[in-house]
Formats: structure tokens, sequence, C-alpha cells
């Protein structure tokens, strides 16, 4: 088994809402300061600090700021659907209850960041099998395989934001495609993913535009490939569906190497 999937990202100072989006993976948060809101389609979550926060794969979410002023700190690892299934054996799991209060999760959760931050696969693999002896406790198996979202009648223009994700893209265009006229569009397209059709479109951009960023990653030019106006307008998006600019991702690279 590689990791080269599992990640980890630190937010040091939450100071912008996430809009409505998912994550390919499991997106496990472990929270030291403040307290976290996550809202899903029928409830919200929130998550104090020492609680773990868990979203499964493409379960649309946002995280609204609670209060502007009061400082949000937490750590999160990605981990993406087949290390699951790895760590636990084979099973395909699923968490429904989302907020865990385990001081022994919290304590595995730290050790895996850390194993990660290694790169040593053979600690990272004993890491993440002791943690996930503790999460699958709040898990069940999932009959269901991850594969994405329901877009019902939009396959096809699913299917051409992927095919030209570095392209600019219109409504009317959009629409077109779709042979609806474009409040319509907007409002079946809503209807059927739970987010607007030029909020799932700039998800993508920005979870694309990542997986180029490592320490030798020019920002300007990939925010130009994905037809960002600037830099200025790239590093706004991006750390409004991530939490931290694309400068301060790069610099986790580059601390990674000292």
């Amino acid at each position: 088994m590689t990791f080269d999937g599992l990640e980890y990202i630190s937010i040091e100072h939450q100071t912008t809402e996430f809009p409505k989006h998912f994550h390919e993976t499991f997106c496990i948060s472990l929270i030291h300061l403040g307290t976290e809101q996550i809202d899903f389609e029928n409830q919200s979550l929130f998550c104090e600090a020492g609680s773990i926060s868990i979203t499964n794969p493409y379960e649309i979410h946002s995280n609204p700021l609670i209060d502007a002023n009061a400082p949000l700190k937490f750590d999160t690892i990605y981990i993406p659907n087949e290390i699951m299934k790895y760590g636990c054996e084979g099973k395909n799991i699923i968490f429904l209850n989302r907020k865990i209060s385990n001081k022994n999760a919290n304590q595995s959760f730290i050790k895996l960041k850390k194993a990660i931050e290694s790169k040593n696969d053979t600690e990272i693999d004993f890491c993440l099998k002791q943690f996930l002896t503790v999460l699958q406790f709040y898990a069940q198996e999932n009959k269901d395989e991850y594969t994405g979202l329901n877009f019902s009648s939009f396959n096809q223009i699913n299917t051409f934001v992927e095919s030209n994700i570095h392209n600019r893209f219109c409504l009317n265009e959009l629409s077109e495609l779709a042979n609806i006229n474009k409040y319509g569009f907007v409002k079946k397209f809503k209807a059927s993913t739970g987010m607007t059709p030029m909020n799932y479109i700039l998800m993508k951009k920005i979870f694309s535009s990542k997986k180029l960023i490592d320490r030798n990653a020019e920002l300007t030019e990939i925010a130009y490939q994905y037809n960002f106006t600037d830099l200025a307008h790239f590093s706004k998006t991006f750390k409004r569906f991530i939490g931290v600019s694309p400068t301060k991702y790069k610099e986790g690279f580059l601390k990674k190497l000292n």
C-alpha cells in the first residue's frame, strides 16, 4: 500500500467561511481551539476544542464562522477511501456519528499526523491502523461504494466541466449544453447536487489546482492556468475552500524538507 494520497493541513486561525463543498476523501479534523460548525443538509454539527469531526467522501457541507473574532485552530487529515478500506481490513465504512470525543482518538490522530510528516511508510502504516482501530467504534459498514455525487441529468455537464477545468465557464454556455434556460438550469443543478453551478466549478478548479502545488510550484502560473484573473483572485478563492492560502500551502512542503 502506498500512502501518497494521505495528507494533512494545519489551520492556525480560520478567518473565512467555507462555502458548500465536498471532499473525495474522508475529512477528519482535530479541533485545538474554538468551536467548528459544520452545516450538512439536514443538521448542524458543533465540535469544540478537544473533539474530532468527520465528513464522509462526497458529503456536501459548509463551515460557517460562529464568531469571526474567536480563533479557530485545527488540523485536518484527508484519508482516501482506498486507504481507509486498507486500514479497516477491507471494510467499506461510513460515519453516521461525525463528532468524536475520545482522548485515545486524539492521541492517535496526532501520531498519524507526525507519521505523515515523516513520510515513513512503515510508521504511517502502524499509526494509521492504530487510529482507525479507535475510529471504527464510531462507524458502520457501508453497503454502497463511494462513487461521487448523483448528478441525475447533469452527467454531461459534469463531464464537460472536468474536461475543460482550465477554461472559463459561463452559465449561458452550461445551460445551453443542458438544453434549459439559465435560471432553470441553476435551480435544477442546485436541487440535484446541493450546490450552485459556479460554486461547484470553483471548488473543482481549486481541488484540481491543489494537486499541482509542491515546493517547486509557480503559483502565478497555476492561477493563470486555471483562468483566474491574477494570483490574488486565485489565493482568495483557494483559501475559501482549503482554509489556507496557496502560499501557506506551499510553505507546508518546504517545512517538511527541514
